[in-house]
């Protein structure tokens, strides 16, 4: 069945080379937010980043001139990996690796963060990644504890280029340990499609993800929602012939979005 934009009822923006870059606000991203508030459309952020927590990205977003923004137009992959380590009974006891925010995200939800005696392993994106960390995540692993990824980017895009995301992570572990996740529940896994839908309170197909990575943000089409590439970030035009998912649609950027809409 063709793909039919009117049909969407729930809009899952990704953030980086999506709604802005850097500092910078791409170019209709405003616009495309105050359309969708304007008709009554669902729009929220999704995003596999797990280093930062909700409140990080209101306060940027607010910061951009973004209006009417609430909590729950924020859902990361740390907000879906909390619901399935819930819906998996998983814990209360973990080995996390992540970020001093992701911690405290996790402690408030209950979990103890205990690298002595934990019962599974969360890996998140971290910035704060030591040595010591990585030796306890590989033991943790090759002790066959079971083994969740908040998501798998390789890199993860900055002001001046990438730096090493998750996904790099997740190579040295198996390097080591020969061992892949048990479960990645961020973009393009279905999980977090599914999760989206139900905190949003619509069927799957009826979402529709628009981003600038082929192999997260399109891929999630997989899942059964739509898809929409904006040429405003990673992939470029060229990058489609032979691509493994493909887009239901492809936009310049926002501002052609909009126009899309009508």
């Amino acid at each position: 069945m063709p793909f039919d934009l009117s049909k969407t009822k729930q809009f899952l923006l990704d953030m980086d080379g999506t709604f802005y870059l850097g500092d910078t606000l791409l170019p209709g991203a405003l616009d495309f937010w105050e359309l969708c508030q304007e008709r009554g459309i669902g729009c929220a952020f999704l995003t596999n980043n797990s280093s930062r927590g909700a409140d990080t990205y209101l306060q940027r977003l607010r910061g951009m001139g973004v209006s009417h923004l609430r909590s729950e137009h924020i859902f990361t992959s740390a907000d879906a990996t909390l619901l399935y380590l819930s819906e998996h009974h998983m814990g209360p006891s973990l080995l996390l690796i992540g970020t001093p925010s992701l911690e405290a995200q996790f402690t408030a939800a209950g979990y103890v963060l205990d690298s002595g005696d934990p019962k599974a392993v969360v890996l998140g994106f971290d910035t704060t990644l030591t040595y010591e960390k990585l030796t306890a995540l590989c033991r943790a692993v090759a002790a066959g504890l079971p083994y969740i990824a908040t998501h798998p980017d390789l890199v993860c895009p900055v002001k001046g280029g990438v730096i090493p995301d998750i996904g790099a992570t997740i190579a040295y572990v198996e390097a080591v340990t020969g061992r892949w996740p048990d479960a990645v529940v961020g973009k393009p896994n279905a999980y977090i499609a599914q999760a989206a839908a139900r905190r949003y309170g619509c069927a799957v197909e009826e979402l529709c993800m628009v981003g600038d990575r082929l192999y997260t943000d399109i891929a999630l089409g997989t899942s059964g929602c739509g898809t929409v590439l904006v040429l405003s970030g990673e992939s470029r035009r060229e990058d489609l012939p032979g691509a493994a998912h493909q887009p239901d649609l492809v936009c310049a950027d926002l501002a052609a979005l909009c126009v899309e809409l009508g």
